[in-house]
């Protein structure tokens, strides 16, 4: 889903360019593609994973890599992306993300292995650091404060449709063609993209813009990359493997390093004077619960429905239509909450409602109906993330002066993005273990052979997506799915107990420093 404060990073910036009524209407085209293009990918991909994983005969680990390579770059260079556009200017460095993104999504649609397609995907990062935060400051300077309002409606209904609908159409194409137009499919909407920004759109800069923190910027990308790398390759290698712990060292190592560079840089990238606020302190750590919960959900849910419960692309990707149509109707609603109770109520009852929505995807095992069991906990989950993301938005905005609501904005933004990141490498290797651990409970009922016994465990690591062992009979065949099976629901279950528990504490964190009156 779409990470918060989006239209707080709109609303922040002052108008620098004077912007005719026929062009806003380009401009505005321009940006929703783009946006578009890019919350597109972060969903289809996911519905394309379990069919990559199958060409590219992949692990688990591969598939997470696929996903992590993308928002470990973007996580990391969100703020630098935004930085750059303010110095160099906001439609060229938007128009070389575009490029990047289009370039990279060429060569990920042309991969033979998944190592390939893991490097394509960290550029296809890099582009979206640039042409995301591009996006956002085009409309905050082309708008002014009487055009800004409708501006963000217009682009926050289209965003949000095609957030909806994208996965929708990308699982048909994945279905009736490839996995590779997960990737092609942007092509075509960056050409347009391009061929818009280049014909009408302004050049635009932040007069008052500061240098890049390179060093900043570097350190975190670095520190935040070799504590996802340990942790992802430790089910693979082992964390006695000196790759793991050289890695999980050296980037807590970086971590460490960048606290100390930000302390003295003159424009840091993350201003630690930001987080002396209880509210801002709290808002985002409500945002790294909430939102590594959704990121870890996001990565599981579709593995489940396609290859556990047989669900085709196409129904996968119209699956969370609920969830998605849920929080586009009801953000107004929820942010008049916080007029009439304060932000405190909403983010403490959004995320209970949030928890119930996780216990009940604990509840389906294999074989159900989707209106039976998914439709309920998408509409619950929905419903939940709805009350919660307008008053997010509306704490990170009021917790600082209006001088710095653009950087807190991005800042939140970039940590929701990062939450999703570390839950993917972190939970990854739970859903590994309780997937092993559920094949040993399945094999004492099952009478299966001690050398398929041995593949299976041998192989858990592909999770749900194991082939079957050759020579096997028909019934032995339909034995071990069945077992592959109830290992994944079991694994998946305790993953959504543990999304539970990190919504049930982003409401505790809610109640415990969200101010009970906006700032």
């Amino acid at each position: 889903m779409k990470p918060p404060c989006d239209e707080a990073v709109i609303r922040s910036t002052g108008a620098d360019v004077s912007c005719k009524a026929q062009a806003g209407r380009w401009i505005l085209a321009a940006t929703i593609l783009a946006s578009g293009m890019a919350f597109i990918d972060s969903t289809v991909v996911n519905i394309a994973l379990p069919a990559l994983q199958a060409n590219l005969h992949a692990t688990i680990v591969g598939v997470q890599w696929v996903v992590e390579s993308y928002g470990l770059f973007l996580a990391a260079l969100i703020l630098v992306g935004g930085s750059l556009g303010d110095l160099l200017g906001r439609r060229r460095m938007f128009l070389f993300g575009v490029g990047i993104f289009a370039a990279a999504s060429i060569n990920c649609g042309l991969s033979s292995n998944i190592q390939q397609l893991v490097i394509a995907r960290c550029v296809q990062g890099v582009g979206a650091a640039l042409l995301v935060p591009g996006s956002l400051s085009i409309i905050s300077s082309c708008f002014d404060e009487q055009t800004r309002g409708q501006a963000i409606g217009t682009w926050s209904g289209f965003t949000a449709i095609t957030t909806a609908f994208g996965p929708v159409l990308g699982g048909w194409l994945i279905g009736h063609a490839s996995w590779r137009w997960a990737f092609f499919i942007n092509v075509p909407i960056a050409a347009a993209v391009i061929t818009i920004s280049l014909w009408r759109i302004p050049e635009s800069r932040n007069a008052r813009a500061e240098h890049v923190d390179w060093p900043g910027a570097l350190v975190a990308t670095f520190g935040l990359g070799g504590v996802v790398y340990g942790l992802i390759e430790s089910t693979n290698l082992g964390w006695n493997h000196p790759l793991v712990f050289g890695s999980l060292s050296a980037g807590f190592a970086c971590l460490v390093l960048f606290a100390l560079v930000e302390a003295r840089a003159s424009s840091p990238v993350l201003p630690r004077a930001l987080f002396a606020s209880r509210s801002f302190s709290g808002a985002n750590i409500l945002t790294l619960f909430l939102y590594a919960a959704v990121g870890i959900f996001f990565f599981l849910f579709p593995l489940n429905l396609i290859q556990v419960q047989g669900y085709s692309t196409t129904a996968t990707g119209a699956a969370a239509l609920p969830f998605i149509l849920l929080i586009l109707f009801l953000s107004r609603w929820s942010g008049g909450l916080v007029r009439r109770y304060g932000p405190r109520v909403p983010l403490v009852i959004g995320p209970l409602i949030a928890t119930a929505g996780f216990v009940l995807f604990a509840v389906p095992s294999v074989g159900v109906s989707y209106w039976k069991s998914f439709f309920p906990a998408f509409v619950i989950l929905g419903l939940g993330m709805a009350i919660s993301v307008a008053p997010l938005t509306t704490v990170v905005m009021s917790s600082v002066g209006q001088d710095r609501s653009g950087i807190a904005s991005g800042i939140n933004n970039a940590v929701a993005r990062v939450a999703s990141v570390l839950a993917i490498a972190i939970l990854g290797i739970v859903m590994v273990r309780m997937f092993r651990s559920g094949l040993d409970r399945d094999f004492s009922s099952r009478m299966l052979p001690s050398n398929i016994i041995q593949y299976l465990q041998s192989n858990a690591i592909q999770l749900a997506g194991v082939a079957l062992p050759s020579g096997v009979d028909a019934n032995t065949a339909v034995a071990i799915r069945a077992s592959i099976s109830h290992a994944f629901v079991f694994g998946f279950r305790i993953e959504m107990f543990i999304c539970a528990g990190l919504s049930l504490a982003s409401s505790a964190v809610a109640w415990l420093l969200v101010p009970a009156r906006a700032e």
